[in-house]
């Protein structure tokens, strides 16, 4: 297959696809290796945004996503008749930081960080895609535990996990971690605040 079929049928994929592909399925549908489909697509990437079109092509983890270029946004949201999406409240900021920094983790550690009771806004940031489960802990009661998603990674323009502000010194074993964690949250609203023009429908705040 020529360069210019296998950019054509990349894009084909990706804009079919909608959400996020794994590289692994581009590569068996193709018949291509993995490193020939991850240079295409970062080539598809890089002339998306030199040439500042109306889509861009993102890398979450191992996978690759078509979407819109977030400065459209005001125009797609006319468009289509959507509406800006509700920010994250601190709350909802603060459990999502805890676990996108020590995940996976179990309700009860949010909460021994946290002091309050997360039932509600892990709820919440399930039904909004940014978290999901991962498995039940090994203990007593095997508690169910949470990992980010990559919509996560998506909402806050974010490649993988390496990508997240670093975060104060701190043990995962310490009782009381909102001061540590208030920075890394507030970068991550500043990443909300830039991202927060992706083609997405309004959504009830946390």
């Amino acid at each position: 297959m020529e360069l210019k079929e296998l950019e054509s049928a990349i894009e084909g994929i990706l804009f079919a696809a909608g959400d996020p592909v794994p590289a692994e399925r581009i590569c068996f549908a193709l018949e291509q290796d993995r490193e020939t489909v991850d240079n295409v697509c970062q080539s598809l990437a890089d002339r998306y945004g030199y040439e500042r079109r109306g889509i861009r092509l993102v890398k979450l983890e191992n996978s690759w996503q078509m979407c819109s270029a977030p400065e459209y946004a005001p125009h797609i949201r006319k468009t289509l008749e959507s509406r800006k999406p509700a920010k994250l409240s601190q709350p909802a900021l603060e459990v999502l930081s805890i676990i996108a920094y020590f995940q996976p983790v179990t309700r009860a550690y949010i909460e021994q960080i946290r002091g309050v009771d997360s039932s509600y806004t892990v709820g919440l940031l399930l039904e909004r895609d940014l978290i999901c489960e991962a498995g039940r802990l090994s203990v007593p009661g095997r508690p169910m535990q949470f990992k980010t998603t990559k919509n996560f990674l998506r909402c806050f323009g974010l490649t993988s996990l390496e990508d997240l502000p670093e975060l104060p010194s701190a043990t995962q074993e310490g009782v009381q971690m909102t001061l540590e964690l208030e920075s890394a949250i507030e970068r991550l609203q500043e990443a909300e605040n830039q991202e927060q023009d992706a083609d997405a429908p309004e959504e009830e705040s946390l």
